[in-house]
């Protein structure tokens, strides 16, 4: 703190990094969907589940679990593009998620790519995401990744090429689906729109009550509002918005909450 109250503090490596995805990403034909989901029994099973097990289930699981059936009943758009105008189509659905964990006394998301989640249950999922939070940074940054943050931004901001030279190695280090989250830690309704270098990218926003119309009455519901985007390079309308309906779907009928204790 200088004589005149203000606080002066380095940029962090991490930070450059982030600034650099996010150019890269804002140079791909990204498309985004905002659509509102009612998880009124989904949250109903949470609670249930919560209550009986005397443990908070993890919401990012249950979205997690049901993008990846989503995606295993429309496989085409688990893909990347190459340079070369090919489309690597992949069997795993590899979900990228950001998990909140403490590094260096601040809590902060890092990524951790859940595999296969496509072939796994949900119970698997939570497991596996609560683990990441109570462990040591798995992305801390070696000696070596520091210096290469600290190269001029163009040198640096290749990496983010990856998926169109090796979509492979890019599926093998950050997965082929994203997951990130604005609304975990707030209340109420809202949508966030960013880009991203995936071919499709899930944001889950805020959870608000709104009335509906069920079986000839009105009743306050839970709406999860849910930001889908696609790169158009890969994806055209038509696929997308049958995804995004059978993701829908499965949200609103808390697909996988009624088998909690498979492993």
């Amino acid at each position: 703190m200088n004589d005149e109250g203000e606080r002066i503090e380095p940029f962090s490596p991490r930070r450059r990094g982030t600034v650099d995805y996010m150019r890269a990403a804002g140079r791909r034909s990204n498309v985004h969907g905002l659509v509102e989901i009612d998880v009124t029994e989904a949250r109903r099973a949470i609670r249930a589940i919560e209550a009986e097990e005397g443990e908070d289930v993890s919401f990012t699981a249950f979205v997690v679990y049901c993008l990846g059936r989503a995606i295993e009943d429309h496989p085409d758009l688990n893909a990347y593009r190459d340079w070369r105008g090919r489309v690597h189509v992949f069997d795993d659905v590899d979900v990228n998620v950001l998990v909140e964990t403490e590094i260096r006394g601040e809590r902060i998301g890092v990524p951790h790519v859940l595999r296969g989640a496509n072939r796994r249950s949900l119970r698997s999922l939570h497991d596996e995401i609560r683990a990441a939070q109570e462990s040591p940074d798995p992305t801390d940054l070696s000696r070596w990744a520091e210096l290469a943050l600290r190269l001029p931004g163009p040198v640096r901001r290749l990496v983010w090429r990856l998926p169109q030279w090796f979509p492979r190695r890019w599926k093998d280090t950050a997965g082929t689906v994203a997951v990130t989250s604005v609304g975990m830690f707030g209340r109420g309704g809202g949508w966030a729109i960013s880009p991203t270098n995936y071919t499709i990218q899930v944001t889950v926003g805020g959870i608000g009550e709104q009335p509906r119309l069920v079986d000839g009455d009105v009743r306050n519901r839970e709406f999860l509002h849910l930001t889908v985007t696609f790169d158009h390079d890969v994806v055209d309308g038509a696929p997308a918005t049958r995804f995004v309906r059978r993701f829908g779907e499965l949200l609103e009928d808390a697909h996988g909450l009624d088998s909690w204790t498979e492993t």
